[in-house]
Formats: C-alpha cells, structure tokens, sequence
C-alpha cells in the first residue's frame, strides 16, 4: 500500500509540472560568436597576446604547463605577473629556473622572487631569501637572505620558521634541489 501511495504522489507532482515546449531555441541573428570556446585552452592561450587583459586566464597557465605545454604557459604567466597578479610571478620564477621552454635563466628567476617579495609577500620573501641565501641568480648576501626569511617567517610562512630553526641552512628545506643545483664544484 505504501508503494502505492508513494507512485500516486510521484504521479501527481509530475503532472503538476508544467509541459516544457520542445521548440528549437531561437537562433542568434545578432552577429555574434555562437558556442564561444571559452573553456578550451587554446582559447585562454589566445586571449593572452590580445591588448585587453582578461584575468580569467590566469589559472589555465597551471594545467598548460603541467601538460608539457611550456611556451603557452609562459606567455599566460608572464602577461598575468605584468598585469600585477602576484599568483603568477612565482609561475614566471619557476620557468626561468627550470628552462622548460628556453635555456635555464636563474638571474631572471631571482629577478621574479625579488618582484613578488617587493609586493610584501611571504612566498616571495622566503624564495628571494634562499636566492640571496644561495647566490644563485642574485649576488650572495646571507645577512639579506636572512632578514628575508624572518620576514617571511614573521608572515606566517612555516618552511621560513623550520629553514630559520636550522641556522639558514637551504638544504634543511630543500635538500634533493640543492644536492642537484645549488652546491658550488667542489673542484
């Protein structure tokens, strides 16, 4: 009995539902682009050598260059760091470093920490501190390198606080990188 009452309300709200026409939609005689791809990369990629910036861009720069796709990355990025988006600017440091696109440019990468630790931002301050800290891509100047990262420790960064518990040690944070990169020839 209580399925049966259960169909006979299903029924009745269904039938309470007004019909929906199945009518063709009206077409776009405006002119205008019908279908737009905006969620195609190539789309976003495009929008990013065009005169108005577009914001929305930014975020597509991610999966382009964890796709292989480097130099459509770089160009989002770089447009998106120009136009002030501090996400970005850490993105532009990391392909200048990595040369994915282009021979390796650590001075440009130090360049971009430098830009983004100007703004006040902890991320920027902690990675242009391990540049100074290092010499890689900026002049060695530990006293520099440190200030920075208590700054950026003092702003709540946590990988700033542990490098600064480990007397400013690189290799206390990242000690795969620097085993790789940053240890100078020893001969």
């Amino acid at each position: 009995m209580k399925s049966a009452w259960s169909a006979a309300a299903l029924f009745l709200a269904l039938g309470a539902v007004p019909a929906v026409a199945a009518e063709p939609a009206a077409s776009d005689n405006s002119g205008g682009e019908l279908n737009k791809q905006e969620l195609s990369i190539q789309y976003w990629a495009a929008k990013s050598t065009e005169e108005r910036f577009d914001p929305h861009m930014c975020v597509y720069g991610v999966f382009l260059d964890k796709t292989g796709q480097h130099e459509e990355a770089r160009r989002i990025f770089e447009r998106c760091a120009n136009e002030g988006n501090l996400h970005a600017m850490p993105w532009m440091s990391y392909l200048e470093e990595n040369g994915y696109d282009r021979p390796s440019d650590p001075v440009k990468a130090a360049e971009w920490d430098k830009k983004l630790s100007d703004t006040g931002s902890s991320l920027g301050e902690f990675n242009y501190g391990l540049d100074l800290l290092r010499g890689h891509g900026a002049p060695l100047d530990r006293k520099a390198g440190k200030a920075l990262i208590d700054k950026a420790a003092a702003g709540g960064d946590t990988t700033a606080r542990e490098l600064a518990q480990h007397d400013y040690d690189p290799e206390s944070v990242t000690p795969e990188a620097d085993k790789a990169r940053y240890r100078q020839p020893q001969f």
